[in-house]
């Protein structure tokens, strides 16, 4: 028996829409569920490659840390960057080169440049003085025997015309000489060789034609007789006063025409190539603050003085109102081309890894996709501004690293590739460098500290006099080393002036045997290194001489002491190959890198 069922409009509208909505709550659930194994297994791949891609991180510097994520180096402060075998998805390569992945090129910050021809130019920084020109110089002394009557030269500095007298002399000898004249006239025709001697003998005497017509027009003896300038200039010597007896030969005046002088300038052995007749030098004068002065290089000395090793070069120029006075200091600055004035190949000093024994660059292959680089030694020759000039290893045209060269090298030692110190190659095992040391703590020593620290002198006991002129020195010093730290050039100069002043100051009598000596040794360095600093306004080139002032400043601390003070010597393992420098707080700021690697380096000592 069936059953009928009556349903109503609103019972079929509730059927459906309870339909509707189970249909589409398991819909939901369903893809929720696949949705969910598919993300996870995106995330269970990008995890996978991501733990593939980077495993180590390392420092490019220091390449003995080892750390599992990105971060600083707690040595140098820099960015890690991941380590990764270079063969990965490359193309074959030679054992001598390096693969970097593009990612890598950029974490390290790799920039290149295509070698290229150009003439050498260097601004070339000259230290002088002020000299009179000595073509312009005269010397006036007695050619007879007298006394001086009348002196018309008061004092030293007065200006002369050219003819004005200068003293009358009284002189015995000559009233004699004028006397044969008048007695040889009346045999003038009868005897002329007797009159022309006699007449002669008054001009050896430096009279006059015309003073010796007077005579013989007057037909008697002159009594005094003037001494004339010959040229027009300044008084410069006077060495007689009025009543004075002089002898044949004494020296009466000086006189100097400075109206055109020379400026004398030191130019070392290294700046010789640079130099050459007829280049123009501008200079300026200490004492005349905010005026230029310039001429042209007239005469290069043709030999090197043995005790200062520098080449005089002279310098003539104008001097109008005599604004330039003997004596003054000069700094000079000549732009010049090197000499012969060909094209070299000229690449910037970042490009270069230099040992002491070899320079090596990173030449790019350009044989490949992805970057390789090849380890390259050239000959250098000498430094053109921030280039240096190539002589052999490098042909136009090729692709070198110009900027994140060290970080290439290290990729290389990490790799057993040749480097920069190990030519050779080979696994060098991880945390070491051969012959050099890279914060890995006593299992090496840095060839230069070592160097050093062999070199260095033992303290002494020293007078507290000179130790607290010291210690003002070493004040001066860490305001010059502050100014390196903030990479200005002109503060850098300022502050190089006042440790030039200090060390003037020091009383080198204080001290007695070795310890002079040792001093004295030390001094030589640390005044040229300072009026070199002091003269330039090139960072790079203030920091080259600095790091030479300050192993000679070292044994100057280490050997004398400080008064009641504390200094810190520091080392940079990056600039030069090595780098100290002395710092008054134990904490790391680079004078030689400033901002760019603020906290590279340690402390080596602590000098009390």
């Amino acid at each position: 028996m069936k059953t009928k069922i009556n349903l109503s409009k609103r019972d079929y509208t509730v059927i459906i829409i309870t339909l509707a909505a189970g249909l589409l709550f398991g819909w939901l659930i369903f893809h929720h569920s696949k949705s969910e194994d598919t993300n996870a297994q995106t995330l269970k791949i990008n995890a996978e490659q991501v733990h593939e891609e980077a495993t180590i991180w390392t420092c490019s510097m220091h390449p003995q840390i080892r750390m599992e994520h990105p971060g600083k180096c707690p040595i140098c402060g820099m960015d890690l960057i991941p380590l990764k075998d270079d063969q990965d998805g490359g193309d074959a390569i030679s054992p001598d080169e390096i693969q970097m992945t593009d990612a890598a090129m950029k974490i390290a910050d790799i920039q290149t440049m295509v070698v290229k021809k150009g003439y050498p130019e260097k601004n070339v920084y000259l230290l002088g003085k002020v000299n009179p020109d000595e073509r312009n110089m005269a010397e006036l002394t007695a050619r007879f025997g007298g006394r001086i009557e009348k002196l018309f030269v008061n004092f030293t500095g007065q200006n002369v015309k050219k003819g004005e007298k200068l003293a009358t002399i009284y002189s015995p000898a000559l009233m004699t000489a004028q006397k044969e004249l008048l007695e040889a006239m009346e045999y003038k025709k009868s005897n002329p060789d007797l009159y022309k001697a006699t007449r002669n003998k008054l001009k050896l005497w430096d009279l006059t034609d015309a003073q010796i017509d007077d005579i013989e027009k007057q037909g008697t003896p002159l009594n005094y007789f003037d001494v004339l300038s010959p040229i027009e200039g300044t008084v410069t010597r006077r060495n007689v006063s009025l009543g004075d007896y002089v002898k044949e030969g004494s020296t009466l005046f000086q006189v100097i025409d400075l109206t055109r002088i020379w400026i004398m300038f030191d130019a070392y052995e290294s700046d010789l190539p640079w130099i050459k007749l007829g280049d123009k030098v501008t200079f300026t004068i200490q004492s005349l603050p905010g005026k230029n002065f310039s001429g042209r290089i007239s005469f290069i000395d043709p030999t090197i003085d043995p005790k200062t090793r520098v080449a005089h070069v002279r310098v003539e120029a104008q001097n109008p109102g005599l604004l330039l006075k003997p004596e003054m200091f000069a700094n000079g600055t000549v732009t010049s081309t090197i000499a012969g004035n060909k094209k070299d190949i000229l690449v910037p000093k970042t490009a270069l890894l230099w040992t002491g024994k070899r320079s090596v660059v990173y030449v790019k292959d350009p044989n490949h996709e992805q970057p390789v680089f090849g380890y390259r030694e050239v000959t250098m020759g000498p430094t053109s501004g921030d280039f240096y000039v190539i002589k052999s290893g490098l042909k136009e045209g090729e692709e070198i690293a110009v900027n994140g060269v060290f970080k290439i090298d290290a990729a290389a030692q990490l790799a057993g590739k040749p480097s920069m110190m190990n030519r050779d190659g080979g696994d060098s095992g991880a945390g070491s460098m051969p012959g050099m040391d890279m914060g890995s703590g006593n299992n090496s020593k840095n060839k230069k500290e070592q160097a050093l620290n062999e070199s260095s002198s033992k303290s002494v006991e020293t007078n507290p006099t000179f130790k607290a002129q010291l210690t003002k020195v070493y004040e001066n010093y860490v305001d010059m080393k502050n100014a390196f730290v903030a990479t200005d050039a002109q503060k850098v100069s300022q502050e190089a002036q006042k440790v030039e002043s200090a060390i003037q100051s020091v009383n080198m009598e204080l001290l007695k045997g070795d310890a002079h000596i040792a001093w004295m040794n030390q001094l030589k360095t640390l005044n040229s290194e300072t009026k070199i600093i002091a003269a330039s306004s090139d960072i790079e080139a203030q920091r080259q001489e600095f790091s030479k002032f300050n192993e000679a400043f070292y044994k100057s601390l280490k050997m004398f002491g400080l008064e009641n003070d504390t200094a810190y010597y520091q080392f940079c393992p990056m600039f030069n190959n090595g780098a100290y420098w002395i710092s008054e707080t134990e904490k790391i700021r680079n004078p030689y890198y400033g901002e760019k690697m603020m906290d590279c380096g340690e402390t080596k000592e602590r000098l009390e």
